[in-house]
């Protein structure tokens, strides 16, 4: 099992409008290939401009085909168009993890 964990900054201001748009347009194309997320929260303290979501992943060969079925999804496409033109992201940071041996989620 791996872990995607994903946090995006907006520009100030904007992170309510991003969080909209992502919930119309995005979030339902993206759960459809990957099923919910492990979380997917705004930050309360330190970074308020910033949310995180988390999916979960049998593999990272899992994650490969799910991730090019959603990007082969107009739907998906759209979303990322209206996000692109919209402009309140500024910066993207992945991370993939792995489990420590004795974590049993």
């Amino acid at each position: 099992m791996i872990y995607d964990h994903r946090t995006y900054t907006c520009r100030p201001g904007t992170i309510k409008k991003q969080l909209a748009l992502y919930e119309q347009y995005g979030w339902p194309a993206q759960t459809r290939h990957l099923g919910k997320p492990l979380l997917y929260a705004s930050t309360e303290t330190g970074d308020v401009n910033s949310y995180v979501h988390i999916w979960i992943y049998d593999s990272a060969d899992d994650r490969a085909k799910k991730r090019a079925a959603m990007q082969a999804d107009p739907d998906w496409l759209d979303y990322l168009k209206r996000s692109a033109e919209a402009g309140f992201q500024i910066s993207q940071v992945n991370k993939i993890l792995q489990p420590a041996a004795f974590f049993n989620a």
